[in-house]
Parts: C-alpha cells; sequence; structure tokens
C-alpha cells in the first residue's frame, strides 16, 4: 500500500466531510429528528466521524463502528477524550468471526467487505476509475452485541457499501429508528434490509437522495411505498439513504 496514496484518500474523505460551508449545520437540523440529548446512536462505518460530532454537539451519546485503521485513528484522535463517544474497531455482519476489508486507497469511502458490491459497481462511470485491493482480515461482531454492550440506540446509521443487510442480519430485535445507504446497481441490498426489518417490526419509511440530508417524500409510507421507489431507481438517480422507523 502507498503511503502517499493512502494520505492522499484519507485527506480526501476529511475534505469531503468536513471541508463543505454550512453542511454541519444542515446535519443538525435533519438528525435532530433521529437524535435527542441524552440518547444514544450507533455510526456504522463511521469513517471521519462527521455524524459524531453532529450527534454529539446534538447531545447524544455516539458509538462510533469503523474498521478502517486509518480512520480508527483518526477518530481516537478526534474523540478520544470524549467520554460521550465510544470508538469500536471492528465490522459488523451476521455473526461474530473475520471478514477480508477491500480497500480503495484513493477513495476509502468506498472500502467495502462485499465483493459483489463491487462487481456491480465498477460498470458506473462514477466508479470506473476506481481501485479496490485486498487488505488484512478484520474483526466482525454484530448489532445485537453492541446492543448488549452499550445498550439499545435510538438511532443507527449504516452505510457499508453494499454490505448493509448483512449487518441487518445480526440484528434480532427491532430498534425505534435507522438509517441504510441505497445505490441504484445494488438496490438488492436495500430491499433485503426492508424485508429484515419487516421480520423485525412494522416500520415506516422514508428516503434521501446524495447528500441532500432532506428526506424526499412529503409522507413516510410503509413497505410497499418504499419497495416500489427502489425498483423505480435507475442508474442516473445516484445513491442515498433509505430512513426507516418503527411505526406508532
Amino acid at each position: 500500500m502507498s503511503r502517499l496514496t493512502r494520505a492522499t484518500g484519507i485527506a480526501r474523505s476529511i475534505a469531503m466531510y468536513y471541508g463543505i460551508p454550512l453542511r454541519a449545520r444542515r446535519l443538525r437540523r435533519f438528525y435532530a429528528q433521529f437524535v435527542t440529548p441524552g440518547g444514544l446512536a450507533f455510526d456504522v462505518g463511521a469513517h471521519v466521524g462527521n455524524r459524531v460530532r453532529c450527534w454529539r454537539r446534538l447531545g447524544a451519546r455516539v458509538v462510533a463502528i469503523e474498521p478502517q485503521a486509518d480512520f480508527v485513528r483518526l477518530l481516537r484522535l478526534l474523540f478520544g477524550r470524549d467520554g460521550g463517544v465510544a470508538v469500536v474497531a471492528t465490522a459488523l455482519g451476521r455473526q461474530a468471526g473475520r471478514a477480508e476489508l477491500l480497500v480503495s486507497e484513493r477513495t476509502p469511502t468506498v472500502t467495502t467487505l462485499s465483493r459483489a458490491w463491487i462487481g456491480a459497481v465498477q460498470t458506473e462511470p462514477s466508479f470506473r476509475a476506481v481501485r479496490w485491493s485486498a487488505a488484512a482480515e478484520v474483526e466482525l461482531t454484530t448489532l445485537d452485541a453492541l446492543i448488549e454492550r452499550f445498550g439499545e440506540p435510538q438511532f443507527v446509521k449504516i452505510d457499508v457499501e453494499g454490505y448493509e443487510a448483512e449487518v441487518l442480519g445480526g440484528l434480532s430485535r427491532p430498534v425505534r429508528a435507522l438509517s441504510f445507504e441505497f445505490l441504484p446497481a445494488m438496490r438488492s441490498v436495500a430491499l433485503d434490509c426492508v424485508e429484515r426489518l419487516e421480520s423485525l417490526g412494522r416500520y415506516r419509511y422514508n428516503w434521501s437522495t446524495g447528500e441532500s440530508h432532506r428526506l424526499a417524500a412529503s409522507e413516510w409510507c410503509d413497505a410497499s411505498g418504499v419497495r416500489a421507489m427502489l425498483a423505480a431507481l435507475c442508474a442516473s438517480d445516484g445513491s442515498g439513504d433509505v430512513y426507516a422507523r418503527l411505526a406508532d
């Protein structure tokens, strides 16, 4: 692994998530509907920690889950003295164990545990220049294990590049609210996430596109509504996040 290439990738991530004016304020306005003072939030795929910072400013306690060693070091540098943040250096899956992390040195935001996801997105124009290399194995734990250790979260953000359904496979109880990423080329993963959530409880759904941090639908819908949205995606629509909250 080239140190210069890796350093460039880390700098790119920091600039992407911390360098855009007004993004932090927009994040706080958006997440205030899910994260409240004194609550607990899980950031699965914490990366450079911009959500961690946002949620701490909203008064929540945060568990930041990140398997990339360079970003674990960054998270500990940024939040290591904050007693309201726990940094967990692991990935999540259906069960505890180990897995191979496929790292993109130049664009570490798309590092993944899913070879199928890489195979699907490489056909997309925005991914054609991206390359991945095999890294050392990383430890896997589960959402259930984290809940046992830290308590029940009021919100869970899952952004793990095609491994979202595997993460939810390690959850055996409903949580109050969560989000997971979707991508047109791998909409099957998002659909699997919906199926998993519906097996755990009755949820209502909404979604946002790109980094807009705005809910796209004027009203929350049931599972059939979010399935219809995912089925209608075309390649030009880009990525986004599905938001789910337990129905009243």
